[in-house]
């Protein structure tokens, strides 16, 4: 299976101790079978790294770099196959601590974890869930209106590779400049 990544760089070697913390499935490094959302990913990583004097003003392009997953190794691996209520939890334990310590607490046995992606587009909807828009963090009726709003349908996927072992069963296969307008 292809993996793609977007970034303000090539990554030929993955370094799981340069990923950030909190993002949807915790800190890894995040692939998804989509070129195309990893050619929007790039905008965001762009942003990012300008804001923190890692890469020139000036850069206008981004990097998706393409693997090849061959696991190799038994790994522990965890799929949300829909945006539903473990999915939400999931996502809501990593972006906010202290949130759901027990889904995150299971998580962390895992290799990889597999689901759709919250990403910019759906970020207003998860911050007003996790600020109590739409009623108590974990009821029913707030987990279902955010997930409603999320347009679970559209949301494309993603792979966070957590652990060395699961990096290891990534093969570089190579890379591709994308410029911005």
């Amino acid at each position: 299976m292809f993996l793609y990544h977007g970034s303000y760089c090539e990554v030929a070697v993955p370094d799981i101790s340069k990923c950030a913390a909190h993002k949807d499935f915790g800190k890894g490094f995040y692939l998804t079978t989509s070129k195309e959302q990893a050619e929007k990913f790039i905008g965001t990583a762009l942003k990012k790294a300008k804001s923190q004097g890692i890469i020139s003003e000036e850069q206008e392009y981004g990097v998706v770099s393409t693997y090849c997953f061959t696991p190799t190794k038994k790994l522990n691996l965890h799929i949300f196959t829909e945006a539903d209520t473990e999915w939400l939890h999931c996502v809501v334990a990593h972006r906010k601590e202290g949130t759901f310590p027990e889904v995150r607490q299971q998580i962390n046995q895992y290799d990889i974890v597999a689901g759709k992606i919250a990403d910019d587009a759906t970020n207003f909807t998860i911050v007003a869930y996790l600020s109590g828009v739409y009623g108590s963090i974990g009821s029913e009726e707030a987990d279902r209106f955010c997930i409603s709003r999320l347009l679970p349908e559209r949301l494309k996927d993603q792979f966070c590779f957590r652990t060395e072992r699961a990096i290891s069963c990534l093969n570089y296969v190579g890379s591709e400049r994308i410029w911005r307008k």
